[in-house]
């Protein structure tokens, strides 16, 4: 650590970055020369049986495939967006793109399948110039594709068609009989050329395209591997479903998939009552020996394990590592794992995450080592330079290292307001220490510095953990929590429900309606008792929720309230409901909201 006169520190790992390839895919060629019949991927077809693509077939398909972007003269400037989930043609694609030096970009589904009006698509479309448009199944990308891609760009689907449009097939791509072109393209690549737009929402309206460099890839996942050396002595074997629309799926999985020789299955299922059956079923079947999921995830997961003992003992067979990212993990569920590990397999698995963004590829710190504390996002990766510094009540961090993107493609003013006067990346995170006098015992995450405000008392709310405690106080009834407050007298929250679990304790059938649902009384009390008892266990105005109200209408992504990871966007929903704020604040109480100082239960 350098401690500097201007208060700022400096956290610089001793370990050193290793060597690294100048391109992700000279990795598929050793693979294909050493374990040319191990799976590289796998994905179930439609009779749910499992297709696979090993080491080999992986690369000659690349090689074809890469033939045809060449022929097609697509650039940086007439680069490929995905419009796809994931699936094998999608993972060839982006790594065949890789590998001649023409960009590819996996753009949300979401921004095809759910929205209506099709305004991030288009802005992408718009950003990107895109010289082909690859789709899985056409006739599912129909609507999307005739609003918002332009009759000129050609499109490509594994299936499908689409009316008045040609649809070059997948097929035709990988048949492509490759010449010395696709090897000249390959070795003209350098290290900080574009080697894929990744586009990230966060916090603010539209998407906007993160330069993902050659570079910042490959450096990232010899980051990782250095972080988890067991990997170059057992191939990863992964079970994941996390979307390649973003870092944590299309980069991290994906790449240390194939840096370090290993398999990956495909999985369909998500962490929602409906999706949470598919993954069930994969991990019957694959052991993992790496596992991500969001905490949702891991607690929508715990429930089988403890009642499935086959289920629990196939899972832990071979585990050596189990990250969770994208919110924070309660020190509760932290701990029923620690019991479960101990329980089925006599020992504990690292459980540890850390902090990374589109931006910085995404590892910039990691927690690598064993811990009793749910939260620890680690230390600086190697290669990686981290600062930190005095904001208002906050300790800022921001980075800097091989791993961090140049900017973001066609936005001057946005990339230079990314950066400060010495280049270091700004998360717009804060950090804290686990222990002041020891760094090495790492940082933890601090909460996101643009959504923390002041009551008119003055009093700070820090609202990232804050959110947190009230998810997990109010599991499993809600999915998320709209922090209010700003310039008032007290805390409010908007409710995000889950509606299948308030849907499991109204005792209403599946036909019900979501309004009958979260009007029902046994439901409204329930909410009505966890507000009083959260508020009861609060320390002061900073943490003390006095109102809430169930979000009746669901958060919208067309409008900005969901990112395309599917996390609420805390800035506009106030802006945009700000009727509901106004409801929350006002006297006397509407039928709508509970609070802390009435004993009724709203609606009653």
């Amino acid at each position: 650590m350098e401690h500097r006169p201007d208060g700022s520190v400096i956290i610089r790992p001793e370990e050193k970055l290793g060597e690294y390839p100048r391109v992700l895919t000279e990795r598929l060629f050793h693979w294909a020369r050493v374990a040319p019949d191990r799976p590289l991927a796998a994905k179930r077809d439609a009779s749910h049986q499992w297709r696979y693509l090993t080491y080999a077939d992986a690369l000659q398909k690349v090689l074809g495939i890469g033939q045809s972007l060449l022929d097609r003269k697509l650039s940086v400037n007439r680069p490929v967006a995905i419009l796809s989930e994931n699936d094998l043609e999608h993972l060839l694609l982006m790594f065949a793109g890789q590998h001649v030096g023409v960009p590819t970009a996996s753009i949300a589904p979401p921004y095809s399948l759910i929205s209506q009006d099709f305004e991030k698509l288009k802005h992408v479309m718009k950003i990107l110039t895109p010289g082909l448009v690859f789709v899985s199944h056409a006739d599912r990308y129909r609507r999307a594709i005739s609003v918002a891609v332009d009759p000129e760009i050609e499109i490509a689907a594994t299936s499908g068609g689409i009316p008045n449009r040609k649809v070059t097939s997948f097929e035709s791509l990988i048949a492509t009989i490759p010449t010395q072109a696709v090897d000249a393209a390959h070795a003209a690549i350098k290290p900080d050329d574009v080697a894929k737009f990744l586009f990230s929402s966060g916090s603010t309206g539209l998407p906007k395209a993160v330069i993902n460099t050659h570079r910042m890839i490959c450096s990232n996942q010899q980051m990782i591997l250095q972080g988890f050396p067991f990997m170059s002595d057992e191939p990863p074997v992964v079970v994941d479903w996390m979307p390649w629309n973003h870092t944590a799926g299309g980069n991290h999985n994906t790449g240390m998939t194939l840096y370090n020789g290993g398999t990956l299955y495909i999985d369909d299922g998500r962490p929602t009552a409906a999706g949470i059956e598919e993954t069930v079923q994969n991990l019957r079947e694959i052991a993992p020996t790496v596992y991500f999921n969001m905490p949702r995830g891991y607690d929508d997961l715990l429930r089988y394990f403890r009642h499935d003992a086959p289920l629990r003992d196939k899972f832990f067979s071979r585990l050596k590592f189990m990250f969770y990212a994208g919110a924070a993990l309660s020190q509760a569920l932290w701990d029923s794992y620690r019991r479960l590990m101990l329980d089925t397999y006599g020992e504990r698995v690292m459980m540890a995450t850390g902090l990374g963004a589109t931006e910085t590829s995404p590892m910039a710190l990691q927690c690598t080592w064993d811990t009793d504390i749910s939260g620890v996002i680690g230390i600086p990766m190697p290669g990686v330079e981290a600062k930190l510094v005095t904001n208002g009540s906050k300790t800022e961090i921001r980075v800097k290292g091989p791993n961090v993107t140049p900017g973001y493609w066609k936005e001057e003013e946005l990339t230079r307001r990314a950066f400060d006067e010495e280049g270091y990346y700004r998360f717009g995170d804060a950090v804290r220490f686990v222990d002041p006098a020891d760094i090495n015992k790492g940082l933890f995450f601090d909460g996101r510095l643009a959504e923390d405000f002041k009551l008119a008392s003055g009093t700070f709310v820090n609202v990232g953990p804050l959110r947190n405690k009230l998810i997990h106080w109010f599991a499993p009834y809600v999915t998320d929590v709209v922090i209010a407050g700003h310039d008032r007298n007290y805390l409010a929250v908007l409710l995000v429900p889950y509606l299948e679990s308030c849907r499991t304790l109204s005792a209403l059938g599946p036909e019900a309606p979501r309004s009958q649902i979260l009007a029902h009384p046994v439901v409204r009390s329930k909410f009505a008792t966890l507000l009083q008892s959260f508020a009861k266990q609060a320390t002061g105005n900073s943490n003390r929720v006095e109102r809430a109200m169930l979000l009746e209408e669901p958060p919208s992504l067309d409008a900005g309230e969901l990112t395309d990871k599917g996390s609420l966007n805390q800035r506009t929903i106030l802006e945009r409901r700000a009727d509901l704020v106004d409801e929350l604040y006002a006297t006397p109480l509407t039928p709508r909201v509970f609070s802390i100082d009435s004993p009724r239960v709203p609606g009653q």
